[in-house]
């Protein structure tokens, strides 16, 4: 039996989700919420095989909701399943720890094989997903291959990426380094600069990506 929990604040998705899952042989709907925070409360309660996670969640997104269910329970199958098909998105989803990657239009038996999938230790994606994929990785190799804004990082601005990636937030970055918070926050700001991002999740998934860390 696959236990799967959902997280997706559409009401009639939710229990069409809930429904096709309960009634199909091998599989159970173990929780249904509507927030990652709701989720997250009970997440070493129920113990899921399976998430179905949305992104576009209100309060917390689904993104940092799989960030922290992984800092809850590290062994988690986590497996989007939202509108949203941009490679930012896709990257940021997979670097926080998801194991895959589909859009909800997918037809119900190909969900299921994709949950089963998950659960067996596979990572499926849409395929206008996985295309996207190949084509970040092309233009990520492409601009590896050329001077980038991101070489321009000094020592200091890569470790203090590499703090935040490993969840320290600015205090803890200051001691660490032995810097203070205002100075952590400069050179926070000169990172989103030169990487072209706005926030520490895109800073740290693409430093990822580009390898910078």
């Amino acid at each position: 039996m696959i236990n799967v929990a959902i997280v997706e604040d559409n009401n009639v998705i939710r229990e069409g989700l809930g429904a096709l899952i309960n009634g199909t042989t091998g599989y159970s709907c173990i929780g249904a919420y509507s927030n990652c925070e709701d989720f997250l409360n009970k997440l070493l309660t129920i113990q899921p095989d399976v998430v179905l996670m949305d992104i576009g969640l209100p309060g917390m997104n689904g993104i940092e909701g799989v960030r922290l269910a992984l800092e809850k329970k590290t062994d988690m199958n986590i497996l989007m399943l939202t509108v949203y098909e941009d490679s930012e998105k896709v990257f940021d989803a997979l670097c926080a720890g998801a194991c895959g990657y589909l859009v909800k239009k997918t037809p119900p038996a190909k969900l299921l094989e994709a949950i089963k999938d998950v659960y067996e230790g596979g990572s499926p994606m849409s395929s206008n997903v996985a295309r996207q994929v190949i084509t970040a990785f092309k233009e990520s190799k492409n601009t590896y291959e050329k001077k980038s804004d991101y070489e321009l990082l000094s020592e200091r601005e890569k470790s203090v990426l590499s703090l935040l990636a490993d969840g320290y937030n600015y205090q803890e970055i200051a001691d660490s380094l032995f810097i203070s918070v205002d100075t952590v926050r400069h050179h926070i700001r000169n990172i989103y600069k030169k990487l072209h991002v706005h926030s520490q999740s895109e800073a740290v998934a693409k430093a990822i990506r580009k390898k910078i860390i």
